[in-house]
C-alpha cells in the first residue's frame, strides 16, 4: 500500500526529516520525504498496513521539539517505484 502524507506544524528546523527516514527506515518502508515551502513536510511511504501504522503514529507524535498540528494521510495509486531505503529528499 502507498501513502502520502503531509505533516503540519513546527516541522522544519527540529530533526523531523530525519526522524521520519529512521522510522521509515526501521520499518523496512520505502518512500522519501521532504520539506514545503509553507514549513511543512510531506512524502510518500510505501509497505504493509500494519506498519505503515505504526509509521504513522510516529509521525503523529514527532520528535521531541516538534509539534504536530496536523496529519493528512491517505492511500495513492501506485506509479514510479519508491525508493528503498527511504530517503530525504532536497
Amino acid at each position: 500500500m502507498r501513502i502520502h502524507f503531509h505533516v503540519h506544524g513546527r516541522v522544519q528546523g527540529v530533526g523531523f526529516r530525519w526522524f521520519t527516514l529512521q522510522a521509515a527506515r526501521d520499518l523496512d518502508l520505502a518512500g522519501w520525504a521532504r520539506n514545503e515551502p509553507d514549513g511543512s513536510v510531506s512524502g510518500q511511504v510505501e509497505g504493509d498496513l500494519g506498519r505503515l501504522d505504526l509509521f504513522r503514529e510516529q509521525l503523529a507524535q514527532g520528535p521531541p521539539f516538534a509539534r504536530v498540528s496536523r496529519l493528512d494521510w491517505g492511500a495513492v495509486d501506485g506509479g514510479q517505484s519508491l525508493p528503498h531505503p527511504f530517503e530525504i529528499q532536497r
